[in-house]
């Protein structure tokens, strides 16, 4: 029963990976990705902090601005004002999250898409997850709009979340499409 259940898990995630993507390439090449995500994501939120006040902005292009912005909540604010249990609960589920995604990477890393996208979503996760352990928010400075539309600022760490996130959804549609 239990070699029919991991049968049908290998099935589910691509069946045999490593004959499909090559060798098993190991958990150090994905966790070297996830750290990469999180020094670009640090040092370029140490810079705007160094170089910018609180709520001040710059505009680079006619769509594009940096500007210094703190989150205290999730995505597009999602509970900012939530009285600061916010700021553990976040925490906690950045670390959870981060613990299920190794887990995942340990067992399908010669799924180099899957592994791709899992490794960035990870450093994005833990490069937030920093913020709010050190400032107790997350730093945000990265501000694009179009016309009368303004998407709330972002930074780096959520760039990769959201990267990750369109990697596999790719990943997984081509599974998919491989299987018919």
């Amino acid at each position: 029963m239990a070699s029919k259940a991991g049968a049908r898990t290998g099935a589910k995630r691509g069946g045999s990976s490593n004959a499909r993507s090559g060798a098993s390439l190991g958990l150090a090449p994905w966790l070297g990705i996830a750290v990469i995500a999180i020094l670009i994501d640090q040092v370029t939120k140490l810079t705007i902090l160094k170089t910018f006040q609180y709520g001040e902005f710059r505009p680079l292009t006619s769509f594009f601005n940096l500007v210094l912005v703190y989150n205290k909540g999730a995505a597009f604010n999602f509970l900012a004002a939530a009285g600061g249990w916010q700021r553990w609960f976040f925490t906690l589920l950045g670390i959870v999250a981060a613990t299920v995604i190794v887990v995942l990477l340990k067992r399908h890393n010669g799924q180099k898409m899957f592994c791709l996208s899992l490794s960035l979503i990870l450093g994005g996760a833990l490069g937030n997850v920093i913020d709010r352990v050190v400032y107790g928010h997350v730093i945000d400075f990265l501000d694009f709009h179009v016309g009368g539309w303004h998407w709330p600022a972002f930074n780096v760490a959520d760039s990769a979340i959201c990267v990750g996130a369109v990697l596999l959804v790719i990943d997984e549609l081509r599974r998919v499409r491989r299987g018919k």
